[in-house]
């Protein structure tokens, strides 16, 4: 899945019709969705957060700053917060499936609209920045709407997409790429403020003033004050007192958790904690969470505990969970603070329990049918070849093949959660084919549109039971390793493991040949099934000498 955050802040934040009138521009865009909208009074600024395909991001963002152009104006706009433009700011934001230059290319391409269509002057920041000096956001904004005209004057203030043209009523707008913010609150068994604010100071990246044998704060030739840095990197943090909870709480702002893991955040303020005499007895999640920030976090106190980490997401979250105590003050709901499974799409087949897909499987209804079931093959195949990794971790007389096993049992669930998808894909794809040939076809014209229309979808569904032929030799390399080095009191399961490869790739192949018959496209035809013949001899073979392997050592 591939999703990107986009956090735009709009210079309205008391007018609740031209909120809206924005952010429903965004709530109607396929592939999106709105996840928090936050007004502000005083600071006349809204910041609104969505998120989506790589798309479906990029289409909203721009009807949204179109849209604000439209209903506000900056010459009557006042508010405490700075701000340049009716669209101050617009930052793209890499989630999952998408790299931060994915996101600098967004913000290009949403930057060179905005300018070409709008009339817009656009700065690009972080990330995106055209110049390292335009890359902080304080930076850029200096001298706001009302200083703007000048600095357009400015040939090193040039904009970044668009001329260099005052818009009195749009002003100027910000636009870039930055990593995902991780607001997070370590709590303490203390109400004193200057206990947690002792720790921030230890912690983040700018540290604290530096100060002489008196404790006066030591400054530069320019009057500055000399820092002395904190421990780690990307995080930003205040000590406070919470009435609500009657606890001082370390705030911290994590910039970029791929630089700073959570856990290692978290391992730091309680090692801080102890130097004061003081306990860390949880943590707090002040917005939303990418899933991996949670899965990198569950890996690492799984194997502290001296455990295989290729489990399922599942378990590694609920792991993370209870290592930060993030449910400490109230309970922590993933469906909820995780990102991903914010947007997630719901997914039918998978969410069911065994009874209810073989019901499903055994009535009338064509899909879920032979594909799904494939792919249900391939899933159960993956997740044998995890389960011996997991029974041979840690034990003593196989302690050498570690580092082997885990990067099984990882490789394993990566594989058994592909599976799962393509069971929800397999039946997609054929919905696609009926719906395809329900197509009206009066007309020549309806007619070539059906015939188009259907010729691609029997194509994709065509596809995808490749694809799990392709996916079930990766599960015999690992039922292979298995046998060979797992835990010889399971190497049944491998055995069993290689089977449900075998299955999964003969009945994707049949699916593939079935749906071949169907398709115009001579060449297209004639490439898929020379690659499927390859993939049936190479599994049926590879699965043969597993199990012949299996069989002798029971």
């Amino acid at each position: 899945m591939k999703i990107v955050e986009c956090v735009p802040n709009f210079s309205e934040g008391r007018d609740k019709e031209k909120i809206s009138i924005i952010t429903s521009e965004i709530a109607k865009i396929k592939g999106v969705t709105l996840l928090d909208v936050d007004p502000g009074e005083a600071t006349n600024r809204t910041v609104v957060t969505f998120v989506g395909t790589p798309e479906g991001v990029k289409e909203a963002a721009f009807r949204a700053i179109k849209k604000a152009s439209e209903v506000i104006d900056m010459s009557k706009h006042h508010g405490a917060h700075s701000r340049m433009g009716a669209t101050d700011v617009c930052p793209f934001i890499p989630v999952a499936g998408v790299t931060m230059e994915d996101c600098v290319k967004i913000a290009q391409e949403v930057a060179e609209r905005v300018a070409g269509e709008l009339s817009i002057p656009v700065y690009l920041y972080e990330e995106a920045a055209s110049k390292q000096e335009r890359r902080n956001l304080a930076t850029v904004r200096a001298g706001q709407y009302e200083g703007l005209a000048e600095k357009l004057k400015d040939p090193e203030w040039k904009p970044d997409y668009g001329k260099p043209v005052f818009s009195k009523k749009s002003g100027a707008t910000i636009i870039g790429a930055r990593e995902f913010l991780i607001a997070y609150n370590i709590n303490l068994n203390t109400r004193e403020r200057k206990h947690a604010h002792e720790i921030a100071l230890n912690i983040r990246e700018k540290g604290r003033a530096k100060r002489d044998k008196e404790g006066k704060i030591i400054r530069d030739g320019n009057g500055k004050s000399i820092k002395v840095p904190g421990k780690l990197k990307e995080i930003k943090a205040v000590g406070w007192y919470i009435d609500e909870y009657g606890i001082a709480q370390v705030s911290v702002n994590l910039t970029n958790y791929k630089i700073t893991p959570l856990y290692k955040l978290f391992e730091e303020g309680r090692k801080e904690a102890r130097k004061l005499g003081l306990r860390v007895t949880g943590s707090e999640l002040v917005g939303l969470i990418p899933k991996e920030a949670l899965l990198e976090t569950g890996r690492y106190y799984l194997e502290k505990q001296g455990k295989c980490a290729g489990v399922p997401e599942t378990e590694l979250i609920n792991i993370a969970v209870k290592s930060l105590g993030m449910d400490h003050l109230y309970p922590f709901k993933q469906e909820e603070k995780i990102i991903d499974y914010r947007i997630a799409e719901k997914q039918e087949l998978i969410s069911m329990n065994l009874r209810e897909f073989s019901d499903e499987l055994s009535s009338d209804s064509p899909a879920p049918g032979g594909g799904s079931v494939a792919a249900l093959s391939g899933a159960l195949g993956s997740a044998l070849s995890s389960m011996v990794a997991n029974l041979t971790y840690g034990k003593k007389e196989y302690k050498r093949y570690n580092r082997r096993m885990k990067h099984l049992a990882l490789q394993a669930q990566d594989l058994k959660d592909e599976f799962l998808e393509l069971i929800e894909r397999d039946s997609e794809a054929f919905n696609n084919v009926m719906a395809a040939m329900r197509l009206k076809k009066k007309t020549d014209e309806e007619k070539k549109v059906r015939e188009t229309t259907l010729e691609e979808a029997t194509k994709n569904a065509t596809i995808i039971p490749l694809e799990i032929m392709k996916k079930s030799e990766e599960i015999l390399d690992l039922a292979s390793l298995g046998e060979k080095f797992g835990n010889q009191n399971s190497v049944s399961d491998a055995g069993v493991a290689a089977i449900m490869a075998a299955a999964a790739c003969e009945g994707a192949y049949l699916n593939v040949i079935i749906n071949l018959g169907n398709i115009k496209d001579t060449e297209f035809r004639k490439c898929i099934k020379v690659e499927a013949e390859g993939l049936l001899q190479r599994v049926t073979k590879k699965a043969r000498r597993i199990t012949r392997k299996v069989a002798a050592k029971l």
